[in-house]
């Protein structure tokens, strides 16, 4: 490994790279960290290459880039648009991971995991999967991590189907895996879905409760539920922010709340970044690898 002084340049499409990541990343150990805000996709290519050929080849597991904002499938373009504009030898690590979601995302589906094989004996094949809040970007990487281990997974939309549909698509068309897009905007529906499901992921905007009292009684075969919304009112009805395991009130299923799952998720972004630094070959990292790390810390792997 090279001696050379851990730099991080990250790239956030909007006017503001945040401040968590920064955080995270000095925190790891990078020693010089370059916020660059506003950034476009086709300018990836020239911000890659100015810093590989900067510095000599071996500098290169060194040099690392973060990929931030708040656009999953702009942060995975980014991604592939880094890769591309990489010359071997010339080359440095790369982590997406926009507005911190792909961790997150991966350390929920981990939790969730660790409780379907320690209490129920099972995993994620064959598992059904209702995704509530579908569309931001913890709930598409959660569902195509689930997806990708075998689970059935149905995305819940709010307010019209058709965003849920094109991220379906989307998620068919870059991973292979296939996601059903179910409308939930009437109670009728969102009974439906919850009573059906053995698993589900509260994963909808801050302070927007998506599972009621009245929902968590009719979920007869819930097993695991888990929600990352930490401000009030719960995205859960009576998800404590610590909850790990424990028996939620008025239903049989398990619940896990946003800290226990915020617990998980810090260590994954900081060993991650950690990675980078220590790796003796440049990485190139998404939610499938923050998963695996997850894991990792969750004691499944």
């Amino acid at each position: 490994m090279s001696d050379a002084t851990p730099i991080l340049h990250m790239l956030a499409p909007q006017k503001h790279m945040s401040p968590f990541d920064v955080n995270m990343a000095a925190d790891a150990g990078y020693k010089v960290i370059v916020p660059y805000i506003n950034v476009e996709l086709g300018e990836v290519t020239g911000l890659i290459q100015d810093a590989i050929f900067s510095r000599p080849p071996n500098y290169g597991v060194r040099t690392g880039f973060f990929m931030g904002g708040k656009d999953a499938i702009l942060a995975l373009d980014m991604l592939d648009a880094a890769k591309k504009a990489m010359v071997p030898p010339f080359e440095c690590s790369v982590f997406a991971d926009p507005a911190g979601s792909f961790t997150t995302a991966a350390a929920m589906v981990a939790c969730v995991e660790k409780l379907l094989k320690e209490k129920f004996n099972t995993g994620w094949k064959g598992t059904k999967v209702a995704v509530f809040g579908a569309t931001g970007v913890v709930g598409f990487a959660s569902s195509i991590i689930s997806a990708l281990e075998g689970a059935e997974v149905q995305l819940v939309a709010h307010r019209g189907v058709e965003r849920v549909i094109k991220n379906a698509e989307i998620s068919k068309a870059r991973f292979g895996v296939d996601l059903k897009a179910v409308p939930g905007e009437t109670d009728a529906q969102k009974q439906e879905i919850i009573a059906n499901a053995d698993v589900i992921f509260a994963a909808a905007a801050a302070g927007v409760q998506v599972v009621s009292k009245e929902h968590k009684q009719l979920a007869k075969k819930l097993k695991v539920i888990a929600d990352v919304n930490a401000v009030p009112p719960a995205g859960v009805e009576g998800m404590e922010l610590f909850m790990n395991g424990e028996k939620l009130p008025g239903c049989d299923a398990l619940g896990v709340g946003p800290l226990a799952i915020g617990d998980i998720k810090y260590k994954c972004e900081s060993g991650l970044f950690k990675q980078m630094i220590d790796s003796d070959k440049p990485l190139v990292l998404d939610f499938r690898d923050a998963y695996t790390y997850a894991k990792k810390l969750v004691g499944l792997a």
